[in-house]
């Protein structure tokens, strides 16, 4: 065999390699994929953290494991999930830099929830995500009363379009890109459930990510609890580090999937953490892990 044959052969092959790795690696674990059965825990997964994955590939490999939902993508995708008998959960909006604390951000991010509103509506999607924005030295007094002024604004529309809006809290402690968000306003869940209730709708409730209540808070079951009729959406990652939900952090997410079960929640909870292994493998081992 020429030398030039041989290199062609063998970047042939690595490439094979890289588009099959995930599969074998996952095969390698323990066989074949993990198929969510139980139906008591309804799964979605997080795109922008399993990037460079592409949407596509992500949602195929989420139908595979029985996930039901690829969220957090652009309408221009979502033609592709329902392809692949998939939803999105909770639709974007106006971004976690700007929020309802700050009444001069208000109409910006008013705009983008109507706009996301209406095109989640129209796809039959059930949530939007929205946000506090950053406190820059507003007590939390005024931050709650512009909070609630500001969402007050838009709800309605939600209630007419039958979408929920979704107030994110973030944790403020950890100072690292997308793991943590200094000086954020709705860094504790008490504070946003208040923000919920003063605003009084259905449609208007708290995304309880359990990565960053753990973090803020701890006593993840005893909030969830408490805070279930005003929760709804879940995000899951790993404390410390946001990466897989296993047994190299120290939250138990499997008794925490149960009680999710036990307080009757039937939306969505989705996998949002950064893996540092393969990809694939990681989403089959929490797929299987959340299906209790």
């Amino acid at each position: 065999m020429s030398r030039r044959k041989l290199i062609k052969r063998v970047a042939g092959a690595a490439v094979t390699a890289a588009v099959v790795a995930p599969r074998l690696s996952v095969a390698a674990e323990g066989g074949t994929i993990y198929k969510a059965r139980n139906n008591r825990i309804n799964q979605s997964v997080v795109h922008w953290c399993f990037k460079p994955m592409s949407v596509e590939e992500l949602a195929i490999e989420a139908a595979r494991m029985g996930c039901r939902s690829v969220e957090l993508v652009g309408p221009e995708h979502w033609p592709t999930l329902k392809k692949h008998g998939l939803m999105c959960a909770i639709s974007g909006s106006h971004g976690f830099a700007k929020g309802f604390a700050h009444r001069e951000e208000h109409e910006e991010c008013i705009a983008a929830l109507r706009k996301s509103i209406d095109v989640t509506a129209e796809a039959g999607w059930p949530s939007v995500i929205t946000f506090s924005g950053f406190r820059r030295g507003i007590s939390d007094e005024e931050g709650i009363r512009n909070m609630v002024e500001g969402l007050k604004k838009i709800v309605g529309h939600a209630e007419k379009k039958k979408v929920t809006l979704c107030l994110e809290m973030l944790n403020s402690r950890v100072n690292i890109e997308m793991k943590g968000h200094p000086d954020y306003f709705c860094d504790d869940i008490d504070r946003s459930v208040e923000i919920c209730r003063q605003i009084g709708s259905e449609r208007m409730k708290v995304l309880f990510d359990i990565y960053h209540v753990q973090i803020m808070h701890g006593d993840v079951i005893t909030r969830l609890r408490k805070c279930a009729p005003f929760i709804g959406h879940y995000h899951t990652a790993g404390v410390p580090g946001r990466g897989e939900i296993d047994d190299t952090q120290e939250i138990n997410y499997a008794p925490i999937m149960k009680a999710i079960v036990e307080t009757g929640y039937k939306g969505y909870v989705a996998q949002e953490f950064i893996p540092v292994r393969d990809k694939v493998a990681s989403l089959n081992q929490s797929v299987k892990l959340c299906d209790v």
